[in-house]
């Protein structure tokens, strides 16, 4: 009895758990902004991906907008070619001009990356694509970068993930791709600096510890010859003193 009342509560536990996971995949099912490998820095240059994925059973997806916000003055960005799809960078000039962490101004920025697709080509309806862009200089001044995103289905369909998480983290029904930045590449240096000097110390420190073993053991063997050189001679001393003896007698 018991036996069968442990197994189906393993099962309903397990449908419950896939319930659970299937649930978050579908709430989880729209435009985000991600990283291969280490965080863009502030300052710095970076690669994103947006992953586009289709929510509707019927349309497909046949063009991507992301927006680029001014005060960001990202100068530079090129996109990565997917094959079927077109891309096109807009740049803007700005109403004031942005000071990047090197000094340098900026009054041209990019403000619109747009991926349309060829006839022939879409996000099917269980299908995603990945739209990749790489450039910079970062804002230095912000802990994140927010970018608005368009998507359009075939025959004019349109959502807009423009929406910010709120303080509370609570996520809006259509939230804004966001990529967090990492610290400045500048405390990364110094840190290597650091590693670095500690790692010649070491070396050095070995070295002197190797050169005083050698001094150590060449002392030992110098020690050890001068005392086989000592018997010797008292052994030497004592043979002729026992032939005059034996030869008295």
């Amino acid at each position: 009895m018991s036996h069968h009342v442990f197994r189906r509560a393993g099962v309903l536990a397990a449908t419950v758990a896939a319930t659970g996971l299937l649930g978050a995949g579908i709430a989880s099912a729209h435009v985000t902004a991600n990283v291969y490998g280490d965080q863009p820095a502030k300052g710095g240059y970076g690669t994103i991906f947006f992953r586009v994925p289709n929510e509707d059973a019927k349309l497909g997806t046949v063009k991507v907008e992301i927006d680029v916000k001014p005060d960001y003055g990202i100068g530079n960005i090129r996109t990565k070619p997917i094959p079927g799809w077109t891309a096109e960078v807009t740049k803007s000039k700005l109403p004031q001009p942005v000071t990047t962490a090197s000094g340098t101004k900026i009054t041209e920025a990019v403000t619109k990356v747009v991926w349309t697709a060829q006839p022939g080509t879409k996000i099917g309806s269980t299908e995603f694509q990945e739209f990749e862009i790489s450039g910079g200089p970062l804002p230095a001044n912000v802990d994140q970068l927010e970018f608005p995103a368009v998507q359009t289905y075939e025959g004019g369909k349109v959502v807009d993930w423009n929406q910010p998480t709120p303080p509370s983290g609570e996520e809006p029904e259509h939230p804004a791709p966001t990529i967090k930045l990492a610290a400045a590449e500048s405390s990364e240096h110094g840190g290597h600096a650091q590693t670095t000097a500690a790692g010649e110390n070491a070396e050095a420190a070995s070295a002197s510890d190797d050169t005083a073993r050698w001094l150590g053991g060449a002392g030992l063997v110098v020690g050890a010859l001068g005392l086989g050189v000592g018997a010797g001679a008292v052994l030497r001393s004592r043979r002729p003193a026992t032939g005059k003896t034996e030869g008295t007698k």
